[in-house]
């Protein structure tokens, strides 16, 4: 990227005509020169504004999370209330990744046309109602197409937190946003079984307008529809990012948003905010290949006009993108993208499976220890899954005596998945000084070999406290693993692809993650170590191509 001040003091230093220096506007005194986006959102402050970011990254993040998990903890409990097969649970667990898949491009041109803010307002608001419909579903296939909707609605929002969340930081801070983000969401898994825990096993059923039966796991979906409408309410008061507002030449509008900033954080009056004017980025020139190019123009806000890029129609908006998209196609950048989308979409496929079937596997677990308490049995991990077909099997079969007494769950299964929970909150908190003290390279790599061994030793687990120890251990490595991912790919690609890159591996990630959800009930019907084969195989394929992937430390792409 070149910053162009002054092209005429620049074409008499460069030999090629064109500015390949970084300059910034020096005229009149510091306070009265235009000033980039860093310096002004430094100037903004570090306050209560941004404690009003963090309650909404808290109720966010939750947001986000719930509406792809939710569905792994009502299926033990829901089975007989919408005559659930394994399919129907693999579908039901799938769904909303599919969704997510689907909306990832119009949710992406909305942002970037429209706004952060309107797309995190209007996305919320639609993902509540999405999981309200959800929550008043009364068979499969409503709450299918429910969860599926959500999944479109919750995409747009969850990718644009991220973006949102760091453009109101300045510099200094924005490092910090990752690890708190991150953080949030292992607590938000956490806050999951919790609520399960806590809502599961209360008769709280009841019929509504003389037609809608709810159940204790519809009262579950309404409470987890409140971070969704709390996250929208939260940012009808909040500003636009003041960072796209410049990038649309809308200074003026930025650089009041600035000015709430200072306020809110400082208790000072907007007219001492030291920054008077912003710089103006319009190219001044064509760009070489693979490079993007400002001009910084020095205009004070009394001149400065609303200057709005001119609009652009969808086709023109894709016709764009796919020339920004070029240089991946080529050489080195092309190996080492199909490289990150092919460990992306095995690791969000081991992982994911596993994640999202473990309330499941716990359930059966708790119900078989139950039943054969006493007796000299074994809760091995096959006689688990073996149990759990058969048990699905005769619910379906014999539905009325199978189904007389309402469902009940073990204590065992919630303690079961807040401890998994747990373990992996504590393992992000120590991944910092593991990478800190191996590389993320390293970490990368042993990470998946380890997940791979650990999610081929779930077949051989012989009770229920050996399932809990390896499975904790598989998910807590695979996500350290997957955030290891997602930093080699920042370090290793062009600053104007890292944006687009990251999407697309989300996106392959989501694919493997529906993938894996349809694939491990039909595997667990043919035998018991076909969906451990499964887990450890892909595990094993992102490990081995980690190793290729160049060290983010010595990478010469910028």
């Amino acid at each position: 990227m070149t910053l162009n001040n002054d092209k005429t003091k620049d074409t008499e230093t460069d030999t090629d005509g064109n500015s390949n220096s970084t300059a910034v506007a020096s005229t009149g005194s510091p306070e009265e020169a235009p000033a980039d986006f860093d310096k002004a959102i430094e100037a903004a402050g570090f306050g209560r504004f941004n404690l009003i970011l963090f309650v909404l990254a808290i109720t966010a993040t939750c947001a986000n999370m719930f509406e792809s998990t939710t569905m792994s903890y009502i299926l033990p409990i829901a089975e007989c209330d919408l005559h659930l097969t394994l399919t129907d649970k693999g579908v039901l667990n799938a769904c909303a990744y599919a969704g997510m898949i689907i909306s990832a491009i119009p949710w992406g041109y909305l942002s970037d046309t429209k706004g952060r803010r309107k797309v995190l307002v209007c996305g919320y608001f639609l993902t509540c109602i999405c999981v309200l419909g959800s929550a008043l579903s009364q068979n499969f296939i409503m709450l299918v197409t429910f969860k599926f909707l959500g999944g479109l609605m919750v995409n747009g929002p969850a990718a644009v937190l991220f973006t949102y969340l760091t453009e109101l930081h300045g510099p200094k801070y924005r490092s910090h946003v990752l690890m708190v983000i991150g953080l949030i969401t292992s607590l938000s898994l956490l806050l999951l079984p919790v609520m399960a825990w806590g809502i599961f096993p209360r008769d709280w059923g009841f019929v509504l307008f003389d037609s809608l039966e709810i159940h204790s796991w519809q009262i579950f979906l309404f409470v987890c529809a409140m971070p969704t409408l709390i996250s929208g309410l939260f940012m009808t008061v909040l500003p636009e990012s003041p960072k796209f507002l410049m990038s649309q030449g809308r200074n003026v509008q930025a650089l009041r948003m600035l000015q709430r900033i200072y306020r809110i954080n400082t208790g000072m009056p907007v007219d001492t905010y030291p920054i008077k004017s912003l710089v103006l980025e319009v190219p001044s020139r064509d760009a070489h290949k693979d490079e993007v190019i400002y001009t910084i123009d020095e205009k004070t806000g009394d001149k400065m006009g609303p200057v709005k890029r001119q609009s652009r129609s969808l086709l023109e908006s894709l016709r764009a993108g796919m020339l920004q998209m070029r240089p991946m196609f080529h050489k080195p950048l092309l190996g080492l993208a199909l490289q990150c989308f092919t460990m992306q979409f095995t690791i969000f496929m081991g992982l994911n499976t596993i994640r999202l079937w473990l309330p499941q596997l716990f359930s059966s677990m708790a119900d078989y220890e139950s039943q054969f308490a006493g007796e000299d049995v074994s809760a091995s991990m096959c006689t688990i899954l073996e149990y759990s077909v058969n048990k699905t099997a005769e619910t379906l079969t014999n539905h009325e005596d199978a189904c007389s007494v309402p469902k009940t769950i073990s204590i065992d299964m919630y303690l079961n998945n807040i401890i998994v929970s747990a373990c992996g909150v504590v393992g992000y908190l120590l991944a910092g000084s593991i990478i800190r003290l191996i590389g993320t390279k390293s970490l990368l790599t042993y990470g998946l070999f380890i997940s791979g061994i650990l999610g081929l030793t779930l077949y051989w687990s012989i009770n229920s406290l050996m399932t809990i120890i390896v499975s904790s251990a598989f998910i807590t490595v695979a996500c350290i693993s997957i955030s290891s991912l997602m930093g080699a790919v920042v370090a290793l690609f062009p600053t104007q692809l890292r944006s687009l890159v990251v999407a697309i591996a989300m996106m392959f990630g989501r694919l493997g993650a529906l993938s894996g959800n349809l694939l491990f009930p039909v595997f667990i019907q043919i035998g018991c170590l076909p969906p451990f084969v499964m887990v450890a195989l892909v595990m094993l394929i992102a490990a081995v191509l980690s190793i290729l992937v160049p060290n983010p430390k010595k990478a010469t792409f910028t």
